[in-house]
Formats: C-alpha cells, structure tokens, sequence
C-alpha cells in the first residue's frame, strides 16, 4: 500500500480542516453546555460556527459557478445570509421578550453592515494595496451597491424617527413590518437588475495582473488539487443536501451560542452594542477569508461584490426575514435604532463611496476603513 507523502496530508489537511475543525469544537461546545460551562462552551460554539460557515461558503461557491445566473447568485446570497439570521434568531429567542436580547440582535443587523464595509473591505483593500499599490474594479459596482446601500440606511431611519411623533410608540411595530415589506421588494428589484438586465455593472473590467503573468508563462491554475476536494465531484443535488445539513449543525451551533452568551456577555459587563459586534465577526468571518485571498490575488472585483453584496443583503433580507419571525413568534421586535447605529451606518455608506467611487483602491483606503471600525468599536463598548 502506497503511504500518504508529506504534500497529500497537506493538501488534505487544507481541503478539510474546516469540516473537522467545526465538528470537533461543535463536539466541546455541547460537552460544556451540558456541564453549564457558559464561557467554554459560548467561545467553542463560536470557533464551530465559524469553521462550518467556511464550509457552507466553499460549497455554495462551487455551486454558483456550476449554475451560472441567477441561481448561482441565490446560493450565494442565501449561504451568506443564513448565518446571520440563525445567529441572531437564536439571540432573539434566546432572550424571548428581553429588552438587552433584542438590542442584540439589532445591533447585530447593523453591525454585519459595519463589518463587511469596513473590517471586510478595508482589510482586503489594505492587504491588496501593499502587494499591488493600486488595484481596478468596475466602477459601476461600487456606485450601485453605495446607493442601494444609502437609500436602505434611510428606510431603516424612518422607524426611528417615528419614537419622537405624536403616538409614534403605538404605530412603530406597524411601521417596521411596512418598512420590512418594502425592502423586501426592493431586493426583488435589485437581484433582476443584477442578475439579468444589469450583470456587466458587477463584472471585473480590468483582468488580474496575477492572471495575465500566468497567461504570459504559460501557467494554468492548478485544477488537479481542486479536483481532488470532495463536493467538487459531487453532483449539484448532493451539494445543495450539504449545505443544508451544514446549515443545521450551525444552527445547533447557534443555539447553544445563543442561550450561553447572554451568561458570558453580561458577566463581563459587555454591552449590547459590543455583543451585536461580537456576533457580526463571528458571522462574516468565512467571508472575510475569502475577499483576503481574492486581495491577494489581485481580485479586488471580487472584493467588492462579496463586501457590498453582502451588506446589501444584511439589510434587504436579514431585516425581512427577522421581522416575519418575530412577529409568526409574538416577539415584539422594531426597527427603532439608535442613533450610533444609524449614524454608523450612513457615515459607512459615505465612505465606502469615497473609498471606490474612482474604481480604484489603495492601502490608505483600506486602513481608514479600518481606522473607522476601531472608532466605532470603542463607541459600541461604551455607548
């Protein structure tokens, strides 16, 4: 029998460390939740969660290329949301009708925006401008996602304007599901307008000079090590089963975080405003692996759509969808933010805009997005 050399063990340990990583601290996670170890089991249920949405992401994106439009960019939107809206389900339910739980959970919906535009997109651009000084995207991507962006973070003020007019208390439940309502359709329009009569706005117009060097060299891809990854030769059916088992032992993961955190997040006197942070690092994390390696590569496109595309998402689903169970739940939920976490949010839209409007990305950029995190982040421990 032929023995594993060095390179194959590597490989394998690179295909899959995800899939183990998840289970295995998915498996401590349960073990010191039964012994009612809040702060073990609320950190392991976090690594779990983490190293299986790494999965989820990878298997989704095999998916997309094999589908092509729209059903490709379903799976991946419906892989990038899911997550989010377990984890923060999770926290709802967690805290049935709690004041702190639900502050939690919006500031988780606002947070996951903060963090994909600048922790995701300004690492990624950071770490692309040192390799590249300058990097192209196609422009119309960032003035479309910035705008879409902008008009949502003014749908999400109107409920909390509404607290400061007459009777505005008793109509605000009723205006959250109405503000739901229309975001929701106006997903609707931006996924035909991305998917069928606008895809080239969101297509790379400069092609990787890391691809073009290989090009010249005479040097293709590796496709013989991708080939060897399990769900690259599983059929689409199969694939689309994992994501779904995968997804369930996230949620498993995501109850266990859930009921344990709010232990761990009040003991260390963390705020609500922390915790919503905490919970949206956990969430994006898989993403923010990947738009690094698309940086480094020199696919700042990508970079843009995944960071973008899923803030845009964070919004016009994430809210929808939370909003529907909580109200099929009798959870009082409302889309009454506070003041930092609308101001955040805008001023985030205004720089991200800043930032790209060029079609053109440097490591200035990059560390003043997360310059501007780091602010925020201070702000939310002590608001």
């Amino acid at each position: 029998m032929q023995s594993a050399t060095p390179s194959t063990i590597q490989d394998f340990i690179e295909d899959y460390w995800d899939i183990f990583a998840g289970v295995f601290f998915g498996m401590l996670a349960y073990f010191f939740h039964a012994q009612h170890l809040s702060h073990f089991s609320t950190i392991f249920a976090a690594i779990s969660i983490v190293a299986l949405s790494v999965t989820v992401s990878e298997v989704a994106e095999i998916l997309a290329e094999r589908l092509g439009e729209p059903y490709g960019s379903f799976v991946l939107t419906f892989s990038a949301v899911a997550v989010e809206i377990i984890l923060l389900f999770m926290i709802m339910l967690a805290g049935e009708n709690a004041k702190e739980a639900l502050e939690t959970v919006k500031s988780g919906i606002i947070s996951a925006v903060i963090v994909d535009m600048n922790v995701l997109l300004g690492l990624a651009v950071f770490v692309g401008g040192l390799a590249f000084a300058e990097q192209e995207h196609n422009e119309d991507t960032s003035s479309t996602y910035t705008t879409i962006l902008f008009i949502s973070s003014i749908a999400l003020l109107v409920p909390s304007l509404l607290v400061y007019t007459p009777d505005g208390q008793s109509k605000l439940l009723k205006a959250s599901i109405i503000i739901s309502v229309m975001l929701f359709l106006y997903y609707l329009v931006i996924y035909i307008f991305q998917t069928k009569t606008h895809s080239h706005f969101f297509k790379s117009t400069a092609r990787s000079r890391i691809l073009r060097l290989k090009k010249r060299k005479g040097l293709a891809e590796d496709e013989e090590h991708e080939d060897d990854y399990l769900f690259e030769k599983l059929p689409n059916w199969v694939n689309l089963a994992a994501i779904f088992f995968l997804i369930f032992l996230v949620g498993l993961m995501a109850e266990i975080f859930a009921h344990d955190s709010q232990a761990v997040f009040k003991s260390l006197g963390i705020s609500a405003g922390l915790a919503g942070l905490v919970i949206a690092i956990i969430s994006v994390s898989p993403e923010l692996i990947t738009a690094v390696k698309a940086a480094k590569n020199d696919q700042i496109q990508r970079v843009i759509n995944i960071a973008m595309g899923a803030s845009t998402v964070s919004i016009l689903l994430t809210v929808p969808i939370l909003m529907a169970l909580a109200y099929f739940n009798h959870i009082p939920f409302t889309l009454n933010f506070n003041a930092l976490q609308i101001g955040a949010l805008l001023l985030t839209v205004i720089l991200a805009w800043k930032t790209t409007d060029n079609g053109e990305t440097n490591y200035i950029e990059g560390i003043s997005h997360l310059m501007f995190f780091a602010c925020f982040a201070v702000i939310a421990a002590f608001y």
